[in-house]
């Protein structure tokens, strides 16, 4: 008799399972996600989507966490090309590029990405619980070796630009200059921008004619470091031996990535999180009001990294930041991706620039430092998959939001503090070596 109970528990379990019900997106059913996605539309129609923090996120949210879960389960795209981050970064472009999410929701997310600090905030989230959570001798060795090869392979891809650039009647300063320089600037903001304003004042030129001429080569070489990223991670999975699954370096007597410490959720502890990430970038920014040609992020991760070596922090709130920033990394990840595509990709500027020799120069500048910084990095002790996703290929990316495109799409986020330290100090590297190429190359 207890056997026939269990049976028909089973089979009403299995039942139960069956259905769109059994589907969730984000922990939502399909059919109330599905009433949820009606309800935002509704509101969008009727131009009654709230304004600032609440209408962009259940904007980002909701379309995130939907075009992430279709880009996971697309047969193709999910093993090739970089899965849910990509197909939620490009379905989020299309859809505000072309009209279909209406030009005030578009402006609402804008104003929110561009105005309110909301990639701040998750970066600053990810840069501060990635680095307290780490152990303090990885962080010690893996930061002197890490540096270095970022470096040198950012050297060697810009050669090789310049000299494919010259070898196909592009020019070597032109493709230096206007190719390879601002993918490896870390982004619009803190490369592009100020970039165009260094050209500028050499050649007598407003700096809006100029940057119109940067951001192409960023953002479509920000599209092929996520795709790379994907495939690397892709085809790295069967070279154990050359894969850390996420760990940038092993040590010499033991595993660096050990097993994290189980954390009890404490909400007050998450708060706790949340202030003192908040701090640490408010004191980054406060460093790059004295040098403003440092970016925060790089000051802020110089602080984390210090406090972290000398043990500055009790282990309370280690945890707490660890707890904060697997609270954001899980819950908004899709909408920041979603953010990165309907606030700074705009695939028509993209498409303008999109030439033969523009494709090939990108090409170029992607494949030599994915090839460079792996095996460079496995020269230094790092394992090479690793060193190709940061210190290779987010050294091609939109800067702090291209880092977590790249990061995400190859299931690495853990890394963003080493991604953040190469994207911020090469490219504060590449705005002083640009000062000086201007001259010279035209």
């Amino acid at each position: 008799m207890t056997q026939k109970l269990d049976n028909l528990k089973e089979i009403r379990t299995d039942k139960q399972k069956i259905g769109i019900w059994s589907i969730k997106i984000s922990g939502v059913s399909l059919p109330l996600y599905l009433i949820m996605l009606v309800i935002l539309i509704i509101g969008i129609k009727l131009d009654k989507l709230p304004g600032g923090i609440l209408g962009a996120l259940a904007v980002l949210v909701l379309l995130g966490n939907l075009f992430y879960y279709i880009g996971n389960h697309l047969p193709i795209f999910k093993s090739y090309l970089g899965g849910g981050a990509v197909f939620c970064i490009f379905a989020s472009a299309v859809i505000a590029t072309f009209g279909i999410l209406p030009s005030g929701a578009v402006k609402t997310v804008t104003i929110f990405v561009n105005d309110m600090g909301f990639l701040d905030f998750y970066i600053a989230a990810l840069i501060t619980g990635s680095v307290l959570g780490m152990k303090r001798d990885l962080l010690m060795k893996a930061s002197i070796r890490f540096i270095p090869v970022a470096f040198i392979s950012m050297a060697v891809s810009l050669l090789m630009v310049g000299l494919v650039g010259m070898l196909i009647g592009h020019g070597f300063g032109k493709s230096v200059l206007y190719i390879s320089l601002p993918m490896l600037a870390g982004g619009i903001g803190a490369g592009c921008v100020p970039l165009s304003g260094i050209y500028a004042s050499v050649l007598g030129k407003h700096s809006s004619e100029i940057i119109s001429q940067l951001i192409p080569a960023s953002a479509f070489g920000n599209v092929l470091a996520i795709i790379g990223a994907a495939l690397i991670s892709k085809i790295g999975a069967s070279f154990p031996k050359y894969n850390g699954h996420g760990a940038i370096m092993k040590s010499d007597t033991e595993e660096i990535k050990e097993e994290d410490r189980e954390l009890k959720l404490d909400v007050v502890q998450i708060g706790v999180g949340f202030l003192i990430s908040v701090s640490f970038f408010i004191l980054g920014s406060i460093f790059n009001y004295f040098v403003p040609h440092v970016h925060a992020y790089a000051f802020m991760i110089v602080i984390v990294v210090i406090c972290k070596i000398t043990n500055a922090i009790p282990q309370y709130y280690e945890d707490c930041a660890v707890m904060f920033n697997k609270l954001i990394m899980k819950n908004l990840t899709p909408a920041v991706l979603s953010a990165i595509g309907i606030a700074l990709l705009n695939l028509n500027v993209l498409a303008q620039s999109l030439t033969w020799q523009f494709i090939v120069l990108c090409f170029t500048s992607i494949l030599t430092i994915s090839i460079v910084s792996g095996f460079i990095g496995k020269l230094f002790g790092l394992y090479p998959v690793e060193s190709m996703i940061t210190a290779g290929l987010c050294n091609n990316s939109m800067g702090g939001t291209g880092n977590v495109a790249v990061l995400s799409a190859a299931n690495r986020m853990e890394l963003i503090a080493f991604a953040q330290m190469g994207n911020r100090l090469g490219g504060a590297i590449v705005l002083i070596l640009g000062s000086f190429l201007i001259h010279i190359l035209t």
